[in-house]
């Protein structure tokens, strides 16, 4: 979950109906040619950066003619003004048709076969998805849906963010703003029982009698409440929380200044997402500018960038923290670049669509950065490194990232349908549509992950969850220390008090299991 939303909109004098071509990495910003409008606007989640010298996103190249599909390239999608199961499968055949991103792989299925929108497309991208290739990236979903966890990563739940092995469930982050937080549970500590009504269960019992995730954690509703039994330096302490709607603070924590002797200090940084609140944040929580400004004066030229649990977010975001971060060191170059599929070659070559490093009032300039990743990290916290490594000497400390290279255009039903209206048709699509590339034309991590491509140090270290986040004592954040002292990695992985959490997953109950799937909400979000 997560994207980048370019947020500015063009005008077009053309038909009124605009197709919302969002991406989760969110485009770039300075479009200015005017494409024949058919299905609607190219919103991809890297729209215009709100942070300054980003110009509107792009409009889009007409939709393809879907060949054999029925469509007559004019933008609708049938003689059907009604949001029924046909009129969402013909939507996705003419959407997948024209703009996903390998369109020529997917499978030829006959549409009449299938009962819902979502078993359709699951079976014409059957070959990706086999290959793992597209892993839970093209979904059918709803805009209200969308939009909300996209842009403020809101969510009803408990507040914490859990992982899971075959020792038991941990703690690895708990947000500030949540419920969970308020009761006094924090990173670190073992989930060792649950109270579903029935009096304390540990997870040994609820997996023996099958229980299933929503008994144990009920579901996403506003006032479930669970008694919850933890364990934390060898006490064990219980919670009632209940469950609230929350959006994490973007930030975790207050940006750092980590000390040492006879140097400035180093400056110290912790994402969660890449969503609106980064820039412009709830009160009492800290933003991406609030960070770079204390690092400007307080003149840091070493910066740790802690992304370890980031799965991405809005481009636009993303976009702005590169400005903040080599606006000055590389104004006017490209940070990155936007690629669709060979059916739009117009939009490939036009350098409009490259997002360009602009400074900004607060960008300062870092000589290097340690980013501390994980098999959590991914999309467009993979983009801002990938960007930034021209620029800036870069390390990666912790693990690989996550590998996803590619973002997600998202379509709205209604948009593309005469008669139709969002709250008649609240449906919409989102879909593999293109691929970022850095300002060198540096790609190739899509399932291999940053460290995958060879370009990268990579200082191994585990993720300490015994620490705060920030403690120059936990293991990550003392990795990326030792590199900036002595310009190399260490010897050896500390922190190995945190060997659990590198063990290997064995016959976990399903209420444990999470398959990680960037940008959006999963299982060990609670």
């Amino acid at each position: 979950m997560v994207h980048l939303f370019w947020a500015k909109v063009p005008r077009f004098s053309a038909a009124p109906r605009v197709l919302h071509f969002m991406s989760d990495l969110a485009i770039g910003e300075r479009m200015r040619k005017t494409y024949s409008l058919v299905i609607g606007l190219f919103y991809l989640l890297l729209v215009a950066c709100s942070g300054g010298g980003s110009s509107t996103p792009p409009p889009a190249p007409p939709l393809a003619d879907a060949g054999d599909s029925g469509s007559d390239g004019s933008g609708d999608i049938g003689e059907s003004n009604t949001c029924d199961v046909p009129s969402q499968i013909d939507f996705v055949e003419a959407v997948t048709d024209s703009w996903y991103l390998w369109y020529e792989e997917m499978a030829d299925v006959d549409k009449a076969g299938y009962e819902s929108a979502q078993a359709y497309l699951d079976a014409r991208l059957a070959p990706l998805i086999d290959e793992g290739r597209d892993r839970g990236f093209s979904y059918m979903t709803t805009i209200t849906e969308d939009e909300t966890s996209i842009s403020s990563g809101a969510y009803t739940g408990f507040g914490f963010r859990s992982n899971s092995t075959s020792a038991g469930l941990f703690i690895i982050d708990v947000f500030e703003s949540g419920p969970a937080w308020a009761a006094g549970v924090r990173r670190g500590m073992e989930l060792v029982a649950v109270d579903t009504g029935n009096g304390f269960e540990t997870l040994a019992q609820l997996s023996e009698r099958g229980a299933t995730s929503e008994e144990i954690f009920g579901p996403r509703e506003v006032g479930i409440e669970r008694d919850f039994r933890f364990r934390q330096n060898g006490t064990e302490v219980d919670f009632s929380i209940a469950k609230d709607k929350l959006s994490p603070p973007a930030l975790a924590g207050e940006p750092l200044l980590i000390e040492r002797s006879g140097l400035a200090p180093v400056g110290y940084l912790h994402l969660r997402q890449f969503i609106n609140a980064a820039l412009t944040p709830e009160d009492g929580f800290p933003s991406l500018t609030d960070a770079t400004t204390l690092f400007k004066e307080a003149s840091v030229t070493d910066l740790i960038i802690d992304l370890r649990y980031n799965g991405g977010g809005l481009l636009s975001v993303a976009d702005t923290m590169m400005d903040l971060l080599a606006g000055m060191t590389a104004t006017g170059e490209p940070s990155f670049k936007i690629q669709v599929n060979d059916q739009h070659p117009d939009f490939n070559e036009d350098e409009n669509n490259w997002g360009v490093f602009d400074e900004l009032p607060e960008t300062f300039s870092p000589i290097r950065i340690a980013f501390i990743t994980s098999r959590y990290t991914a999309s467009a916290s993979e983009l801002v490194i990938n960007g930034l490594h021209p620029h800036i000497d870069t390390v990666m400390v912790g693990g690989n990232t996550f590998g996803k290279q590619v973002g997600q255009g998202r379509w709205d039903l209604h948009e593309l349908v005469d008669g139709l209206k969002r709250e008649d048709c609240d449906v919409a699509l989102r879909l593999t549509a293109f691929e970022i590339v850095n300002g060198e034309n540096d790609g190739g991590y899509h399932q291999v992950g940053l460290d995958g491509t060879g370009r990268f140090t990579l200082c191994v270290a585990e993720d300490d969850i015994f620490n705060p986040f920030g403690d120059p004592r936990e293991a990550s954040v003392a990795a990326a220390l030792d590199w900036l002292g002595t310009g190399s990695c260490p010897s050896s992985a500390s922190g190995n008090r945190n060997g659990v959490m590198a063990r290997q997953r064995v016959a976990l109950p399903a209420w444990l299991e999470a398959e990680y799937i960037p940008e959006r909400i999963d299982a060990n979000l609670r």
